[in-house]
């Protein structure tokens, strides 16, 4: 899923903005019989370097693992964990939590701290853990191939001239010739989501727990399936938000991306249009992608400071696509460039999600390794060439830009291995959370795990935006997510290919024309 690492944040933004740092209010303990907690071994516990964690009352430590799953008497790696305990006094203890939050490639320290975002203390009854996967943030080794990567001033997404195509083709090209010769190009053959999980039951192993809970959003939901399918009896409780089809991964499921976050963008240039005395910038969704476009267009005759052209643009308007909690500071950034022709704000938003330095690269190189091994990806450039022009006729916001974005995937030096037949083999009741028109996991995904796992129940943000949207303070949300958590049932299964229960969206904040937000500056500056 491209660039799910700007929905990770989204997801840490909201949790905050829940209360994840500060303590839950009180609720009913439940009275159902409490598992043994595991003895906390194999792993030596200690302070935590990120200042929320630590705030949190979190944990973390290292735990070894094979770089082969198939050779665990070979050589090791060592993923970085959090974890915090659960509350003795918040209700009976109900065993371990492990979560994901997306990526591929994307951190997963600071999801051990989302236990205290569960309203009514339930999350508090669980022992939450983070990862840092394979290759991954404070994890060893981790893979960076080229931390230069994402430049300035390049050229337009969509490759109407043959000179933009060899441009793109030789850039992606290199990028995958880099991996292949990169410090970490050991992980490349061990990166799949079978090897994550192998790691998530390495941890289980760790930690003496006979089954986990797991909580996955975006990418982590592939994880959850996974999971589910390999190791059945190991899984209690299973939540997954923003769901990926297991059977689109990857290559269709991005094509199928392209479409919904067409419809999430309109969206947002839809609010904006209301918001015309705000942002000048038209007023409606008409309007304002038809500015969209000119600014493009002018953009790729003169960069905006000799370094924002058309593909930074795209770029920083995608966080809209991904939360309504982003829409304020992009609708400021595009009206500070459009009509001041200030790019500043815009080239924040440009660099947030396309850091550069040493190892910078390394969130976008294991979301590579994991994507362009998990299943085959097509290695002629005439069938990419045919696919994204065909869906760019319906949808031009962000096909090209995601196409470059995988390209990798088509000279990846290593062989992909088989997509994972998920089954339906894990029988005990699962949660899902989908927003109606989420653009990096599109609601169609939810429906399809909806039909695989037979005790599914999907609860839908009807005609939301927001990918990964629970536990964001949406009371109709979290509240089922608690209930489940506390006792294990799911809404009533309905009949149809529908959702079985119907909650509010996450609502777009209201426009802004000043300083950015709290909040919004949090998810600037996370990835600088």
């Amino acid at each position: 899923m491209r660039r799910t690492r700007l929905a990770a944040l989204a997801l840490a933004v909201g949790a905050l903005a829940a209360g994840l740092l500060v303590p839950a209010t009180t609720g009913s303990a439940a009275t159902a019989a409490a598992p043994a907690r595991p003895a906390l071994a194999g792993i030596t516990w200690g302070q935590c370097n990120d200042p929320y964690l630590v705030q949190a009352g979190a944990k973390c430590g290292t735990l070894a693992v094979p770089l082969d799953p198939a050779d665990p008497d070979g050589e090791k790696i060592t993923l970085a964990v959090s974890r915090i305990l659960a509350d003795p006094g918040a209700g009976p203890y109900r065993g371990a939590m492990f979560t994901n939050p997306g990526g591929p490639g994307g951190s997963g320290l600071w999801v051990a701290a989302l236990g205290a975002a569960v309203p009514g203390n339930v999350g508090r009854t669980y022992d939450w853990y983070g990862v840092d996967p394979r290759g991954v943030g404070d994890s060893r080794p981790a893979l960076s191939c080229n931390g230069r990567y994402f430049g300035w001033d390049r050229p337009s997404y969509v490759p109407t001239k043959a000179s933009i195509t060899k441009h793109w083709r030789k850039k992606t090209e290199r990028y995958a010739r880099a991996c292949g010769r990169s410090a970490g190009k050991k992980l490349l053959p061990h990166l799949r989501t079978t090897d994550v999980v192998a790691d998530f039951e390495a941890l289980r192993t760790a930690i003496g727990a006979e089954k986990v809970s797991f909580y996955g959003f975006s990418y982590g939901t592939y994880i959850a399936q996974v999971y589910a399918t390999l190791h059945p009896d190991r899984l209690d409780k299973v939540v997954m938000d923003g769901v990926i089809d297991a059977k689109q991964v990857f290559y269709r499921s991005n094509l199928k991306q392209d479409k919904a976050f067409e419809k999430a963008l309109t969206k947002f240039f839809g609010w904006v249009g209301r918001h015309h005395k705000t942002y000048q910038l038209g007023r409606s969704a008409r309007a304002v992608r038809g500015e969209f476009e000119r600014l493009k267009r002018r953009l790729d005759r003169r960069p905006a400071g000799g370094k924002v052209g058309p593909s930074e643009l795209t770029d920083a308007l995608l966080p809209a696509g991904y939360t309504v909690g982003a829409w304020p500071t992009v609708a400021t950034a595009f009206s500070a460039l459009a009509n001041k022709g200030n790019a500043s704000l815009v080239k924040q938003l440009y660099r947030s999600s396309n850091p550069v330095g040493k190892g910078a690269d390394n969130g976008y190189a294991v979301y590579l390794g994991t994507e362009c091994t998990d299943a085959p990806w097509p290695r002629k450039w005439r069938t990419w060439a045919k696919d994204n022009w065909r869906v760019h006729r319906s949808a031009p916001y962000l096909t090209w830009s995601n196409a470059w974005f995988n390209a990798p995937c088509r000279t990846w030096p290593v062989k992909a291995g088989p997509r994972v037949q998920v089954t339906r083999t894990f029988d005990r009741p699962v949660l899902l959370v989908s927003e109606t028109f989420d653009g990096a996991t599109p609601y169609a995904g939810a429906l399809a795990t909806r039909r695989l796992f037979k005790k599914a129940a999907l609860v839908e943000g009807r005609n939301g935006t927001t990918h990964s949207s629970s536990l964001s303070g949406v009371a109709c949300v979290d509240d089922t997510v608690a209930a489940y958590l506390r006792t294990g049932a799911v809404p009533a299964r309905r009949t149809g290919n529908r959702s079985d229960k119907v909650c509010p969206k996450l609502a777009a904040p209201k426009p802004s024309s000043g300083k950015l937000a709290l909040l919004d500056r949090l998810r600037l500056e996370a990835f600088r």
